[in-house]
């Protein structure tokens, strides 16, 4: 007795059809499945007995042999769980195998028969695409994810009877249909808001800045100032994604299982904070079976990277690449991977070991020898990469305790989205902010007139800015006067552009 049904597997972001064979043949009672399966997949056959004898079906005392093709791509997961207690029942008799053609099956089975979800459900759903398939049957808790996907059928289901019910009369069950659009607007919602932040001015335009232009950003000031609950707040004010970006988002939390099953997409900008502990593989991504990792998880939003000094060296080495080129790419002996790492970085230190160097009321214990090494902690090739260095300080009481309303995030965000669309009129192409200017787009772009050359001069020759800050400050100057609203960038725009490369002016020593 011989069954055929289909499944789906993922390598990286993507998902490939799986055929799943299953035969049942005279000889003592076994199970046996072949085709690369890792351990999730073997351990599936304890699953599949007791969910097909606990649902009240019947289970055959011979010998079972479950195949899944492609047999030379690894199978990991236990997604495959449901289609081989399907495979199973139609090989002996109990469904029917031409129910099975035209459909997509993925679920993990409990021991009572019940479905629990499974972690992919959207990439498998958009690949379906590019097969002749257009039906799927998933765990009721991923359909609102899989949903999202515009013409494929859709059907939520529970239990093991509940599939064979629809497999028996498909009126059963109905296919989720959303509205992808109306769901990304509803579930847009931050909890937090720059009202609450107390003072900072001087931080909060640094921030806007930052946003206004994507440039990644770096915060030094003592412990206590404000530097986190600032860093938590920067999604709030960068502009909403589009449908596409959310997708793209939600596809690479799908993977990893992390996908809010009440709206089944990832409507905010992310926020990531990866603790200075973590290795380059969980930050990076990787394995022996590849997953994104934090940088990826944060594509399309804020990587926050807080005691910046702290991380390990060759974690922040492994950063470099991928700031550069917004992807990663994993290799291994099998396959190489791509992984999208579009992020905004938002980093924040101490200017010393013990954090009171910049601190007016408590005196820095630390020895110039000291505070260098600190520093040089971080690279000049990643701190290249940074284009705000701003420095946060001690609050006040006086501020602390001010009645006077902060200004919202809304309004501030109001601000950046018209700086943004400035930007993407300006460059009409893969380019969609200033801070991915290259060298050709700078001169093009960024042309200042005598007295701002004048003070470009002063500041590489008198305040010791490197080369490497020229360009970084031409940057900044545009973002600044597409803020403004200034086709031109004036002498203004380059001066406070100046004040945000406090780590190339050598003030620590």
């Amino acid at each position: 007795m011989l069954s055929k049904c289909y499944s789906f597997g993922l390598s990286g972001l993507e998902g490939f059809p799986v055929e799943i064979e299953v035969d049942i043949t005279r000889g003592l009672p076994s199970f046996v499945i072949v085709g690369l399966p890792d351990n999730a997949v073997k351990e599936s056959r304890e699953r599949v007995r007791s969910a097909i004898k606990n649902s009240g079906y019947n289970y055959p005392a011979d010998r079972v042999t479950v195949s899944l093709a492609p047999a030379d791509i690894k199978k990991e997961g236990p997604v495959f769980d449901l289609a081989i207690a399907i495979g199973i029942l139609a090989a002996t008799k109990q469904i029917n195998q031409e129910k099975l053609d035209d459909l997509i099956i993925l679920g993990e089975l409990a021991l009572d028969g019940s479905i629990r979800p499974v972690k992919g459900s959207l990439p498998i759903a958009l690949a379906l695409h590019k097969t002749q398939f257009d039906s799927l049957i998933l765990p009721q808790a991923n359909s609102l994810e899989a949903a999202i996907v515009k013409n494929i059928n859709v059907y939520p289901v529970k239990t093991l009877q509940e599939v064979v019910c629809f497999l028996h009369e498909r009126d059963c069950i109905k296919p989720v249909k959303v509205d992808a659009e109306e769901i990304l607007k509803e579930s847009r919602n931050y909890e937090v808001d720059f009202s609450e932040v107390k003072g900072q001015i001087h931080v909060k335009r640094a921030l806007e800045v930052a946003a206004a232009g994507a440039h990644n950003v770096l915060m030094i000031g003592p412990p206590g100032s404000g530097k986190t609950m600032l860093a938590s707040r920067i999604p709030t004010i960068i502009p909403d994604m589009s449908l596409e970006e959310s997708l793209e988002t939600t596809k690479i939390h799908s993977i990893l299982g992390l996908v809010p099953a009440k709206s089944g997409i990832i409507a905010n900008r992310p926020f990531r904070t990866p603790h200075h502990t973590c290795s380059d593989i969980a930050l990076v991504g990787g394995g022996s079976n590849p997953k994104p990792g934090e940088i990826s998880l944060a594509h399309n939003g804020v990587l926050f990277l807080d005691e910046l000094p702290e991380f390990h060296r060759d974690v922040l080495e492994a950063l470099r690449q991928p700031l550069e080129d917004g992807f990663v790419t994993v290799s291994r002996a099998t396959k190489s991977l791509k992984f999208p790492t579009k992020f905004m970085l938002v980093a924040a230190m101490n200017p010393c070991p013990c954090g009171f160097f910049t601190d007016s009321k408590r005196q820095c214990r630390c020895t110039p020898t000291k505070i260098n090494q600190y520093l040089s902690k971080i690279s000049g090739p990643l701190l290249d990469r940074i284009d705000l260095h701003v420095e946060v300080a001690s609050l006040a009481y006086k501020e602390l305790v001010s009645e006077q309303a902060a200004e919202p995030s809304a309004i501030i965000k109001s601000r950046v989205n018209q700086a943004r669309q400035i930007q993407r009129d300006r460059f009409l192409g893969n380019v969609y902010s200033n801070s991915q200017m290259n060298h050709r787009q700078i001169k093009k772009h960024c042309t200042i007139n005598d007295e701002a050359k004048q003070l470009l001069k002063m500041a590489i020759n008198e305040l010791g800015f490197s080369a490497r800050a020229y360009d970084k400050i031409l940057k900044i100057s545009r973002t600044i006067a597409d803020l403004a609203g200034s086709e031109n960038i004036l002498v203004e725009h380059i001066s406070e552009a100046i004040q945000y490369r406090s780590l190339d002016r050598n003030l620590w020593f």
